[in-house]
């Protein structure tokens, strides 16, 4: 008992940040990896990766800004998942992030990588460019907003993404993260809280995204660097992938 109440005490202690908790998937609720109950409790499969808890990871040259984990300390956090949720192509994917602080502003973005045929439960991307942009959203244009703030109010409704209509149906791979940017004035610099699901997509479509990157190599650091001077933020990335009209 002692020790599993030290486990949720750190939980208690580490809720400043966040993870993605659960989500809604093709209709199905999926309870996502828990970083302080799970790696002690035996859980239930999970569809999404493990990631290293609600800390962010700060260095973009580093694998754990793919899908979350401490790579340095010896430990990848993003190992396969053994499930996938199904979903429709062209239909809305809607995760539930714990409460977000309102003081970690910045950008929330999307990507998808197709796992091989046989699935994603043995893929791992590495440093491979497999990832193509399906989402992002950064500053609002009258600057008052930025694509983090709905999910700092409690009750929040989640984050929504829609799988691209067009794409060839197969096993996908989703990478999902908030950026909390601080103003360069006042902090180091920006923090990362990346995670990854994996989802086997059906439907129609034929298209196979062409214009990929990769994790880490996407990202430089200068390229997230927020500036409150400046009029404009940029997301950083590759443009979103858009089906032909």
């Amino acid at each position: 008992m002692k020790y599993l109440a030290a486990v949720l005490g750190c939980a208690t202690l580490a809720a400043a940040h966040g993870y993605i908790d659960n989500a809604t998937i093709g209709g199905d609720e999926y309870q996502f990896y828990q970083p302080y109950l799970d790696p002690y409790m035996n859980p239930a499969k999970r569809v999404s990766r493990p990631v290293q808890g609600n800390g962010p990871v700060t260095d973009v040259d580093l694998l754990d800004i793919q899908c979350g984990g401490y790579s340095e300390g010896g430990i990848v956090g993003s190992s396969p998942a053994p499930l996938e949720a199904a979903a429709e192509a062209g239909s809305n994917v809607t995760l539930h992030w714990t409460l977000w602080p309102d003081s970690h502003f910045g950008p929330t973005i999307t990507y998808m990588a197709a796992c091989p045929d046989e699935g994603c439960e043995n893929f791992m991307p590495n440093k491979t460019a497999v990832w193509f942009k399906i989402a992002e959203q950064g500053r609002s244009a009258d600057k008052k907003t930025w694509g983090t703030d709905p999910l700092t109010k409690p009750g929040n409704a989640g984050y929504t993404y829609t799988i691209p209509e067009c794409i060839k149906a197969g096993h996908y791979l989703v990478r999902h993260e908030l950026v909390a940017l601080h103003d360069a004035a006042q902090y180091p610099g920006p923090q990362f809280y990346p995670g990854c699901h994996q989802i086997k997509v059906s439907g129609e479509g034929t298209t196979v995204p062409k214009s990929l990157v990769a994790f880490p190599g996407a990202y430089k650091g200068q390229d997230v660097i927020y500036d409150a001077s400046k009029a404009e933020y940029t997301v950083p990335g590759p443009a979103v992938f858009q089906c032909a009209a």
